[in-house]
């Protein structure tokens, strides 16, 4: 999706509502956080969004099934003939059929209907047991669901006010593969990384670093860890080196808790754009 003509009320408006519902193609994402700070109309949209997004979440009802209905669609399915599968799809000759019955010693099966019906009941049990099967997975998932929205919501808020706060900000999507995962946002006083794509890592044994390249040899100006792959806000360095420090910056994941002297494994760049 790209923004629209100027002709319409605002050219932003459907990137707003999609930047807040975590929507947004890699290029329209990386467009709009840069139009972002400086757009009171898209901010107050984004946080209107926002508050409709958690108020979905809060009132979300936590669907369950009756106590009773599981217990008695397991005695039904007990109770139920199960009749052994059909050797063919061709309809057996009803006299083969009575010859086949009288010779096992048993009476004959007429053909047709009732056969039927004695496999139809079998067949809509077990499409109830499945559906409750399936709506106690549904309750898990809108559990883990709500959890993930009211995360990401609070998460959204949190990178707004950071890009909304008052002063120069330099901000340099990064991309892996083509697909935009973190953003770099530097300023005087600090440093923080924007990831929203970025496979969460072991904690306790490895890390993310964000390099400063393109001067020299890489510079190692922070590290932090992704606990989910949905959009995050990281605190990483103190914004020392400047706005303007370095032309480029990277992100690589590294073994241990320490960045080493020089990238090991680079999974994100970026070009600084003017």
């Amino acid at each position: 999706m790209t923004p629209r003509q100027p002709y319409d009320e605002h050219a932003y408006d459907e990137l707003a509502v999609g930047w807040a519902m975590h929507a947004l193609e890699p290029d329209d994402e990386a467009a709009f956080t840069r139009h972002l700070s400086g757009c009171e109309r898209c901010r107050r949209t984004v946080a209107e969004t926002n508050e409709v997004m958690a108020a979905m979440a809060r009132d979300l009802p936590a669907a369950e099934p009756s106590p009773g209905l599981r217990a008695r669609l397991r005695a039904a399915v007990e109770e139920t003939e199960q009749l052994p599968p059909g050797a063919g799809t061709a309809e057996p000759h009803a006299g083969a059929t009575r010859s086949t019955a009288a010779e096992a010693g048993l009476p004959p099966v007429p053909g047709g209907a009732p056969a039927r019906s004695r496999v139809l009941p079998r067949v809509l049990v077990a499409a109830a047991t499945a559906a409750v099967v399936g709506l106690g997975v549904w309750v898990a998932v809108l559990d883990q669901t709500r959890g993930d929205l009211q995360a990401t919501v609070a998460a959204q808020e949190e990178v707004v006010a950071e890009l909304t706060r008052p002063g120069p900000a330099r901000i340099t999507p990064l991309t892996a593969e083509d697909q935009e995962v973190a953003s770099v946002v530097v300023r005087e006083d600090a440093l923080q990384v924007i990831t929203d794509g970025l496979e969460p890592n072991d904690s306790r044994s490895t890390t993310y670093v964000v390099w400063g390249l393109g001067e020299g040899d890489p510079v190692a100006l922070g590290e932090f860890d992704v606990a989910r792959s949905q959009i995050e806000i990281h605190s990483v360095g103190s914004g020392e080196t400047g706005v303007d420090a370095f032309p480029e910056y990277g992100i690589s994941i590294e073994p241990g808790r320490q960045a080493p002297s020089a990238p090991t494994e680079v999974v994100a760049t970026g070009q600084v754009t003017s």
